[in-house]
């Protein structure tokens, strides 16, 4: 019994020393934890620094594609108004540069009719065609003119005039020789086509046989004839 006791007292003694010096062990061997509140955290954080402002330069600008410049066509001039066949009455026959029947400078009409100091007359006939000879869009006109010596003979021409600011200057002629009328005159794709009366070989100049058919173009100072066609003729 006596050697049991002070083991168990022993046991017991340590026991209640272990228990009331717990505190005190505790407050030495443990370390104190300090969790920063979320304020302090943030007061220490350091400031978020603004990414300082690069300095864009501007990309230069793309040239201006150049102006393509188109050549504005010239607005033609305004056709001169057409010739009438009224105004022939009072033109010129024949110039100093082409001249007519023989005569130096031009012969002026006056109603239709010339008369020189030789007795020779000249009378604008009836047929006539207008249109463009030349080309340049204003029309044009073509007659015919008989010239009488003063003998029996009447010679017979067809006379071209351009159209000058819508007044009738002298270009150019082609002559049908004695006694050859022309019935009609047209003027189309700047040609003219003249019918008249002719004759046939070995005829005398009071016959007249052969209708003809003859297209002019103009070839310089002359009317040249480009071709004819020809038809029996019976007056």
């Amino acid at each position: 019994m006596r050697r049991t006791l002070p083991s168990f007292a022993a046991v017991t003694l340590v026991c209640l020393l272990t228990a009331c010096g717990g505190d005190t062990g505790t407050t030495d061997t443990a370390s104190t934890t300090v969790t920063p509140s979320a304020d302090a955290s943030t007061a220490l954080a350091p400031a978020a620094i603004a990414p300082s402002a690069t300095p864009t330069t501007a990309a230069p600008a793309a040239p201006a594609p150049a102006e393509t410049l188109t050549a504005k066509p010239k607005p033609k001039p305004p056709a001169a108004p057409a010739l009438t066949c009224k105004q022939l009455a009072g033109a010129h026959v024949g110039s100093a540069k082409v001249p007519y029947n023989g005569y130096p400078d031009h012969l002026p009409l006056t109603e239709g009719r010339w008369s020189g100091e030789d007795g020779a007359t000249v009378l604008l006939q009836k047929p006539c065609g207008i249109g463009d000879l030349d080309g340049d869009g204003a029309a044009d006109a073509v007659g015919v003119v008989a010239l009488n010596g003063g003998g029996s003979g009447t010679f017979f021409t067809v006379l071209a005039w351009r159209n000058s600011g819508g007044k009738p200057a002298f270009r150019a002629l082609a002559d049908l020789g004695d006694r050859t009328p022309v019935l009609s005159v047209k003027v189309a794709g700047q040609q003219a086509t003249v019918v008249w009366l002719t004759r046939s070989d070995g005829k005398s100049l009071a016959e007249l046989d052969i209708r003809r058919t003859s297209t002019y173009q103009l070839s310089g100072p002359t009317l040249a004839e480009v071709g004819h066609t020809e038809a029996p003729y019976t007056p």
